[in-house]
């Protein structure tokens, strides 16, 4: 089972009006001026990827490809292009819809998340060695306390998780601030969700028939959503899907607003000088 080959695959967010315009995965956010991309690489490879996949828009593809080519430190590159009709919709259905642009470059196990997300190289290897040695599901579960925002209210996927770890539930709570906590039936210790799941062609297949049969129900919805974590939770519940959950002892880190550079810059000073 060492030898599984298990592929990571990056949803690229495009750009990014909040941005300021600009490509936020070229923020230089970590040491020597390496930037979001680089420094996420640097976090997730060391698990041992067997191939990476760039989830890209049109508008993204070509930086892309300059920056990475077609082999990234001996790995093989791909890239899979979201696209959206702008005759039936204001933007493109998101995760589902971009997990599923890939789905003709994924033929083994993977491991998909957000590259605007930082979720520490412990989380990485957590999955991957925990993919190596079965066929479960798995996912990373940060704790709530430590992901919410100062300043403003978040929204956050809490797990439901039974006595063996398995996940029973994954739910949307939106607007969560430390004031509301016991009103929405939460507390800090909430383990909670940030787009970060190891999963198997199977399941992959599964949800792309989902995503097939959303779009043709909702063809006419200029706006309706179609979320990775709520159609795994159905498949959970559903009894097609097995996922455990692991808590991870690593610091999430996101970038989603212009002023977010110097936080995360700031927050990866001190955790590089902790080494």
């Amino acid at each position: 089972m060492e030898n599984k080959e298990i592929a990571l695959v990056y949803m690229v967010a495009g750009m990014s009006s909040r941005f300021g315009g600009k490509i936020k995965q070229f923020a230089k956010v970590g040491p020597n001026n390496t930037t979001l991309m680089e420094y996420s690489m640097k976090q997730s490879l060391a698990a041992g990827f067997t191939k990476i996949i760039f989830i890209v828009w049109k508008m993204t593809k070509e930086p892309f490809m300059e920056m990475f080519g077609d082999n990234y430190n001996w790995i093989p590159v791909y890239y899979a292009e979201q696209t959206f009709d702008p005759e039936l919709r204001d933007k493109p259905r998101w995760t589902m819809d971009a997990l599923c642009s890939a789905i003709e470059f994924i033929d083994c196990p993977f491991v998909v998340c957000n590259w605007d997300d930082l979720y520490g190289a412990n989380s990485f290897k957590l999955i991957v060695d925990n993919m190596k040695q079965s066929d479960d599901a798995v996912t990373i579960g940060y704790v709530l306390e430590n992901v919410l925002s100062k300043e403003w209210t978040v929204n956050r996927w809490i797990f439901d998780i039974d006595e063996n770890w398995y996940i029973t539930n994954i739910t949307e709570t939106l607007g969560i601030e430390e004031s509301n906590l016991s009103k929405l039936n939460l507390t800090w210790k909430e383990l909670c969700s940030m787009n970060l799941f190891g999963l198997d062609n199977k399941t992959l297949i599964q949800l792309d028939e989902i995503l097939k049969n959303f779009k043709n129900t909702h063809i006419w919805d200029r706006k309706s959503e179609c979320y990775l974590p709520t159609e795994l939770a159905n498949l959970i519940k559903e009894w097609k899907l097995k996922m455990k959950i692991f808590p991870t002892p690593d610091t999430w880190l996101g970038v989603t607003n212009p002023q977010d550079e110097e936080i995360v810059r700031k927050q990866i000073e001190e955790i590089e000088s902790g080494k």
